[in-house]
């Protein structure tokens, strides 16, 4: 009777899912949290500059305005939360109007700003805006984006970051179980007879 000889230990290039896989999800991972990032980092820069604070006005004053339907304006209040809040009207061309921005706000190093109405015009031209309050406010204008709205727009940059992370993870674990599997049945196999 002749002994068997010892299994074959199989070589990584033998077991099947390939070790490219491996590479593949870390491109993924990659490509998704460097495009979060991306996306992440304009809307920050958007940010930064939703409030033309360099060019304040206060209560009383008049600020003439080229608008056109298109390019709606913002116009942010700083003011001390005394009620009730700024006010501010428009006039010109057509019938001009100020909607309600919503909830937001905008914060610099050391002022707050909310928003008080949003430009609304149905044709190009020049428009006279007047704002004023009960308190010392200061006012400017920019876009309807602030803090609200930019947590707002994260959620798809975290959103692919995650599904980076986690298609990556899913990747890796499934060919680890795969490869481990495939090594179990090449061991269990019987020994190849052009081996001897």
């Amino acid at each position: 009777m002749q002994p068997h000889p010892p299994p074959r230990t199989p070589t990584a290039r033998e077991l099947r899912p390939g070790r490219h896989w491996y590479l593949t999800a870390a491109a993924i991972a990659v490509v998704l949290t460097v495009l979060g990032v991306v996306i992440g980092a304009y809307r920050f820069n958007n940010l930064l500059d939703a409030v033309d604070t360099d060019h304040q006005f206060a209560n009383g004053d008049t600020v003439t305005l080229r608008l056109d339907p298109e390019n709606e304006q913002t116009i942010w209040a700083k003011y001390p939360g005394v009620s009730p809040g700024p006010e501010c009207d428009i006039a010109g061309p057509g019938a001009p109007r100020l909607t309600d921005p919503g909830a937001d706000l905008f914060a610099t190093y050391d002022e707050t700003w909310t928003p008080v109405g949003t430009t609304d015009v149905t044709r190009a031209g020049d428009y006279t805006l007047t704002c004023s309050s009960r308190a010392l406010s200061r006012y400017a204008l920019g876009d309807s984006e602030g803090l609200i709205s930019f947590a707002v727009d994260l959620i798809p940059a975290v959103l692919l970051a995650v599904l980076g992370i986690t298609t990556a993870a899913v990747i890796t674990l499934v060919t680890a179980l795969r490869r481990r599997a495939h090594r179990k049945h090449l061991l269990a196999a019987p020994p190849d007879p052009s081996h001897r």
